[in-house]
Order: C-alpha cells, then structure tokens, then sequence
C-alpha cells in the first residue's frame, strides 16, 4: 500500500509539472502574455468552460495567439513527446534491450525518405488538414515496417534478432538513398535538413486531433498487453513457460507502436532520444513494471518534449532552433553514459 501511494505521488508530480510546463510554454513568445492570461484564453477555448471564463480584458490578436497558434503547438510537442516516450518503454520491453528506441526498426528512416521524397516533388496536396510531406511521411513508415516484417519477421518463429538487424539494415539503405537525392537537389537540402531535425513550427488542430486518436488507439492496446509485456522483458523462454504467446504478443505490439510512432514523426519530423532517455528516468522512478512505466512514460515524454519545443523557440528568437538539435544535446550524453555503465 505504501508503495502504491509512492507511485501515485509521483505521477501527481509529474502531471503537476506537465501542467505548469504548458502553462509557462503559452505564456512564453513575442506577444507579452501572461501566464494567468494565458490560462484564462485557453480555457475559453474548451466547450463547456469557455462560457464561464472572463477574456473580456484580452485583445482578438491575443486570443488568436493562444488558440491558434501556441495552444496547438504546445499540445502537438506533449502528444508526440508522450507517444515517442511510450514507444521506447515498449521497444526496451520487447526487445530487452536497454537501447531499444522508436527509431530502432527504421520507421524514421523511412518516415525521412518519404517527407524527402514529397519535398523534392514540390507537390502541395491537403488530406484531411495533414500536408503532403506529413502524408507521404507517415506512407514511407508504414512501408518501412512492412518491409521489415516481410524481410525479417513474418516467418514463423521468427527471432527478434532478425527483425532488429532487418530494421537496421533498412534504415541504413534509406539514409543512403537520402543522402543521394539531397546531392541531386541541392536547392532543397536546407528544407530536408529542417525536416529531419523535427520542429512544431507548422502545429495546427487538425495535427493534434490526428495524433491524439492515433495515440489514444495505440496505448490503450499498449496498456492491455503491460502485463503481458512485463513476463516477456524476464526472457522469451519464461514468457513461453507462463503460456504467454510471444511470437503474437510482440508482432501486435510491434505494428501498433510503429503506427504510433509513424503518426508522432509524420507531424514533427524525425525527433531522437526522446524514447531513450525517458523510460529510463521513468524506470528508476517507477520500477519495472510495465504497467506503471507507460503512463509515467505518456506524461515524462510530454514535459521532456514541450520542454524542449519551448526553449527552440525562445533561445533564439525571432529565430527558431530544430528541437531535434536539444533533444540529442541531452540525449546524447545520457547515451555514452548508458554505454559505459553497461560496459564497466
């Protein structure tokens, strides 16, 4: 029971910040916005609430700042935090292996070579609000994960050493093929390059409704299969021996969370370390019990994420920074670090 309410404590924690961290991310840009104020615009936005919220004292510009412009940006970074967070809890899970991370099957490099290829056609098409780059991202994942399965992991009985080095493989081929159309289209490298470190810059409704189902979906069948996920981290043979079906287990768990990550990278770009570093805060804090890691993972990926969105946008204002560039200054280090402990 004490345990219990130790766990408990640290996910009010950690909601507790992910709230003072939006809070602070919308107040935070060139229009000067209060942090009460801006708590105040957002919450008229919500049906139900709106009506009972006093903005009479705030301009329509500022109004629009929060809720079209912030409010979004600040969801889409916690929602892609969260899932990407989430993804790489379950792939350490699966594969028990500590460095196990979203983009260890090659869905990002496929997601990259996809966004790459819709960039360099010039082609501007809108389904359902998503841009042509985020479709053709979110095709070129999909496909990735196929190709992996079809290569590696269909046969029965199939090893996850087989799909690991497949993923690897893959990923390696795409990047070459990246490599090679950018040297052909030197007037689009910039462009690509921006894509490929991840930014919110474009977040707009349609973006995080699109995710937040895409997540709702996936994690709810992440949690169902915790339990399951868990008997599998001990070793596949003792997963077996308690009658858990591995070879389905981890197939179902494999495509749902590469859907997940798929629909995170299709609308940010390709972001790194953000599935790394988390779980393992996340893991010391909680244990390794997978049913408390996957929601201490939804709600630390979030903060890390916005975290990082907010200080992107703001060190170098009017400017703005790839957060991909500060998720790899803190997730880099904390790497070498794993590295060297798992080698001493």
């Amino acid at each position: 029971m004490e345990k219990k309410k130790t766990y408990l404590y640290i996910y009010v924690c950690m909601a507790a910040l992910l709230f003072v961290g939006a809070a602070i991310s919308l107040s935070v840009g060139s229009a000067e916005i209060g942090i009460i104020g801006s708590i105040k615009l957002a919450l008229s936005g919500i049906p139900g609430i709106g009506q009972f919220v006093d903005i009479s004292a705030y301009s329509t510009m500022q109004r629009y700042i929060i809720l079209q412009v912030r409010l979004p940006r600040v969801l889409l970074a916690a929602l892609v935090g969260a899932g990407l967070s989430a993804a790489g809890g379950v792939f350490q899970g699966i594969f028990q292996n500590p460095l196990a991370d979203p983009h260890i099957l090659g869905v990002s490099s496929g997601a990259a070579l996809g966004a790459t290829i819709a960039i360099l056609l010039g082609v501007q098409v809108s389904v359902l609000g998503i841009g042509t780059i985020g479709v053709c991202a979110f095709i070129g994942a999909i496909l990735t994960i196929m190709l992996v399965y079809l290569i590696g992991g269909m046969k029965k009985g199939a090893k996850t050493i087989g799909i690991l080095l497949t993923g690897t493989a893959i990923s390696t081929l795409f990047s070459a093929v990246m490599s090679l159309l950018m040297s052909l289209n030197h007037d689009k490298i910039e462009q690509v390059y921006l894509w490929t470190m991840g930014s919110f810059s474009s977040a707009v409704w349609v973006k995080v409704c699109y995710v937040a189902i895409c997540e709702m979906i996936c994690l709810c069948v992440c949690i169902v299969l915790s339990k399951d996920l868990n008997l599998m981290a001990m070793g596949e043979e003792t997963a077996q021996s308690l009658g858990i079906e591995t070879a389905r287990i981890r197939r179902i768990l494999i495509l749902v969370v590469s859907v997940m990550v798929a629909a995170c990278v299709s609308v940010s770009g390709v972001i790194g370390f953000v599935g790394l570093v988390i779980p393992h805060i996340v893991r010391f804090l909680l244990g390794d019990d997978y049913r408390r890691i996957l929601p201490g993972a939804i709600l630390g990926g979030g903060l890390f994420l916005m975290i990082c969105d907010t200080l992107a946008r703001t060190v170098t204002a009017p400017g703005e920074l790839p957060v991909g560039v500060l998720t790899a200054i803190v997730g880099a280090p904390y790497l070498i670090l794993l590295i060297k402990k798992k080698l001493a």
